[in-house]
């Protein structure tokens, strides 16, 4: 799955499975193809000192930033604490194409979703769903939300983000498209990793990206502390 991302090298099976493990610590094997793949949390932290370099790169020019997610339900305090010190260090937070629609192909058909903001993070809630500010956002690979936001921000002619911050399409998709973009990736998303051994993408941190919301409040902190945001 590309997730947004236009690979300029043909990348086989055996190339991405060497790229995995380098980045993330996975099985080399290429015959290893059942069980649990297991991250190797050394090579997260040195991923999240360059993920908290930028953000603190972009703290200290105050540029415009602009975060989304397709794990509402799972990382969206991760984002919102980092959007929060980002605004608070003089950064403007874009929530661009508020309310729009987007339409995304799913397993199940076209489905028209909304782009929603919850804290100054971008995500996208089903159609006809309560914009309640909670962590109701629907689950997303596609780069189709970023794609629209970033259009509407260039249509109303700026600001535009010198920094994109996220995951799956977000990351991707943006990156595609020339913008500083940096974020999170599980195993299960080499097309984070494709586009950073491209320079497509900035930086990328390798993680589960599925456990408890509350599991990554160390990680939150170590972020904000790297990059001199912590209050």
């Amino acid at each position: 799955m590309l997730i947004g991302l236009d690979p300029v090298r043909n990348w086989g099976q055996r190339d991405l499975i060497a790229l995995m493990a380098d980045r993330c610590g996975v099985s080399a094997d290429p015959a290893c193809v059942s069980g649990l793949d297991v991250i190797d949390p050394e090579l997260t932290l040195t991923a999240l000192d360059a993920f908290a370099d930028r953000v603190g790169a972009a703290a200290q020019r105050g540029v415009p930033v602009l975060l989304g997610t397709g794990h509402p339900h799972r990382l969206l305090g991760f984002y919102a604490a980092l959007a929060d010190a980002l605004s608070a260090a003089g950064c403007a937070v874009l929530t661009p194409a508020h309310g729009r629609c987007v339409d995304i192909t799913t397993r199940f058909g076209l489905r028209t979703y909304n782009l929603d903001y919850v804290r100054g993070v971008a995500l996208v809630r089903e159609a006809g769903a309560p914009s309640t500010g909670r962590e109701t956002g629907a689950h997303t690979h596609s780069p189709l939300p970023v794609r629209t936001a970033l259009a509407a921000a260039a249509e109303a002619g700026g600001p535009l983000p010198e920094l994109v911050i996220g995951d799956h399409g977000w990351v991707c998709g943006a990156g595609q498209l020339g913008f500083e973009a940096i974020g999170l990736a599980d195993t299960n998303d080499p097309a984070l990793f494709v586009g950073q051994a491209e320079g497509v993408v900035s930086a990328v941190v390798p993680l589960d990206d599925a456990v408890r919301s509350d599991y990554y409040r160390p990680l939150t902190r170590y972020v904000l502390n790297r990059a001199c945001l912590s209050q």
